[in-house]
């Protein structure tokens, strides 16, 4: 009887055990797809850029600095490898196509144009969609990290190599201060 309720108890520690673990594999699973999803949307932007880039050099020869600085951090993001070195290649080559905009402004023609306009409007779909898999994949960390944090899959996460993931952090410097506004004052 002694060695049943012994058997009974090492079989449901071993089903309790392979269920952590199982819940671990596919949390990781999950944060690996969420950054796939991330690097997509990169992969598109960084497509576009080139199209982008030649929209407006036409009409702003005279930027070729810009022009230049764009294609470094394009290159840089492309050969960004890990979390960290993604948010901050992503975050650089967010603020080129942002530096890139500016000059397009100094343009009416620029502006006017469809090409550059369609261009703006896949540019901005990309962004949504590249805002959408920044968030899916913090929450799949989140969901992660959390669960390895949790009793009682502390103690079977760490021998078993689990490991918490970074979230991604967006750095660009102009998203975490507020703009100034102003109603008239000074007229």
């Amino acid at each position: 009887m002694g060695l049943w309720i012994a058997i009974g108890i090492a079989a449901l520690l071993a089903a309790w055990l392979i269920l952590i673990y199982n819940r671990l594999v596919r949390l990781r699973a999950l944060v690996r797809e969420g950054f796939s999803g991330i690097t997509v949307q990169l992969r598109r932007r960084a497509d576009l850029i080139p199209n982008l880039v030649s929209a407006v050099e036409g009409y702003a020869r005279h930027e070729r600095g810009l022009f230049e600085a764009v294609a470094a951090a394009r290159g840089a993001a492309a050969a960004a490898k890990g979390i960290g070195a993604t948010a901050e290649a992503d975050a650089r080559m967010s603020g080129m196509i942002g530096q890139l905009f500016a000059v397009a402004e100094n343009y009416p023609n620029l502006k006017a144009d469809a090409n550059f306009h369609q261009l703006q409007e896949q540019l901005a779909e990309i962004e949504e969609e590249l805002a959408g898999a920044r968030r899916y994949y913090n929450a799949t960390v989140r969901d992660l990290n959390s669960a390895i944090q949790s009793f009682p899959n502390i103690l079977v996460a760490g021998p078993l190599g689990f490991r918490e993931e970074e979230s991604y952090a967006d750095d660009v410097a102009t998203l975490s201060v507020a703009p100034k506004v102003s109603f008239g004052e000074g007229r």
